[in-house]
């Protein structure tokens, strides 16, 4: 039995939509076992970043509550992906690609869930072993049309743009692992609710009872407009450390400090309000109040002491315009270097334009000097700082 008060609290903050509220409802109520929650993830890259812990943290609560999460690790349907909004196909992974991706999620995943109460498990495990003709079986449970009815197709198909045949069949996979898993709950970010709809139908015909859907919101980056990602370059990663996290936090644009605390933290909601609150009053300052959202967050993945340590290294460097006390090395040789080609050379960027961009930008600075000349060499010296951006720092040694 689960009382109100607790099933309150796990369809309520931050949830976007329950599919079968009522339904699942009932089973949070009178389940005589734990509900199988089921969460899976495409391992594309080495980082999991804030966005992602929007919908571990919800499983963290089902966990708290007594629940079993089963966490999918999708180390087969990664190797060609899930379509996304974009027009163009994603590129194939092969299998060791994925498997280097997936190496540091679960130490990541661990810092939210408790790793021994869950369930970990690979939809390799089925579907290397999987003969062509069962999977051409579980492909006649659906139709193209279905399939095709996507905005991202429908979208493609106006541009005259392809399809390639593997990328329909996603949906198809992703709904036979709730069947093999045997999901009362699926816990997912919103946009993927087709994907999650069509196991509901697929466990029916394999005579199962269909998984309820808690959707969680996107997380927007710190540009504030788009969904939080590595490629769009707006991700605040939990395992960066905490100072860059701090600073990329107190980067966010004001209107986002509201939808941080109730995605990210675990701050009480009528504490929340009363920051909001405060802010529209101009009782407080907006960059306080991030702080103490910076602070609260990046406690959660550094610890406390790091946490206050950021705060007051950021209070130094960025308000008091000063320097942080450590910062990393950067090694060289001899004095006299073209600063650009430093910069690509010891990976400091991007890329080369990148980086002439910003030196245009006065991005770049040397001593505290801006350095707009690309194309000219300086003489450095040891012990000098480089600065790139308005985070990060780096100390010049000279070497020979």
């Amino acid at each position: 039995m689960r009382t109100d008060e607790t099933i309150d609290a796990l369809l309520g903050r931050g949830v976007t939509e329950v599919i079968e509220r009522e339904h699942l409802v009932q089973k949070l109520r009178s389940a005589a076992r734990p509900l199988r929650v089921k969460h899976g993830v495409d391992p594309t890259s080495n980082d999991l970043h804030l966005g992602y812990t929007v919908v571990y943290r919800k499983l963290k609560a089902f966990q708290d509550a007594g629940h079993t999460v089963v966490f999918l690790i999708g180390d087969f349907t990664a190797r060609f992906g899930d379509p996304n909004d974009r027009l163009e196909t994603r590129r194939l992974r092969t299998a060791a690609e994925v498997e280097e991706a997936a190496r540091s999620y679960l130490d990541q995943v661990g810092l939210i869930l408790d790793l021994h109460k869950t369930e970990i498990r690979r939809n390799s495990e089925w579907y290397d072993a999987m003969p062509a003709e069962a999977l051409l079986r579980i492909m006649s449970h659906f139709t193209a049309q279905r399939m095709l009815e996507r905005d991202m197709f429908v979208e493609r198909m106006k541009k005259g743009k392809e399809i390639r045949l593997q990328e329909p069949i996603y949906p198809v996979l992703q709904a036979y692992d709730s069947v093999m898993l045997k999901a009362d709950l699926t816990v997912i970010g919103s946009d993927q609710a087709f994907n999650e709809l069509q196991a509901r139908e697929l466990q029916r015909d394999y005579g199962q009872e269909p998984q309820d859907l808690v959707l969680m919101p996107l997380l927007r980056g710190t540009d504030g407009r788009r969904k939080m990602s590595q490629s769009l370059g707006n991700a605040i990663s939990i395992n960066e450390p905490a100072g860059e996290m701090y600073g990329k936090i107190m980067s966010i644009p004001d209107a986002l400090i509201g939808e941080y605390f109730r995605l990210c933290t675990d701050v009480p909601e009528a504490e929340v309000k009363g920051h909001l609150k405060s802010i529209r009053a101009k009782k407080s300052n907006a960059r306080v109040v991030k702080a103490t959202l910076a602070e609260e967050i990046v406690a959660m993945y550094c610890g406390r002491a790091a946490a206050k340590a950021a705060g007051e290294e950021f209070t130094t460097v960025f308000r008091g315009k000063g320097q942080p006390n450590e910062m990393p090395e950067v090694e060289i040789h001899g004095a006299g270097h073209n600063l650009l080609d430093l910069l690509v050379s010891q990976n400091l960027v991007t890329s080369r334009s990148a980086g002439r961009r910003l030196m245009e930008q006065g991005g770049v600075r040397l001593d505290q000097e801006p350095v707009t000349d690309w194309g000219a060499r300086v003489d450095l010296k040891d012990e000098s700082v480089l600065q790139i951006g308005p985070r990060r720092f780096y100390r010049i040694r000279v070497r020979g």
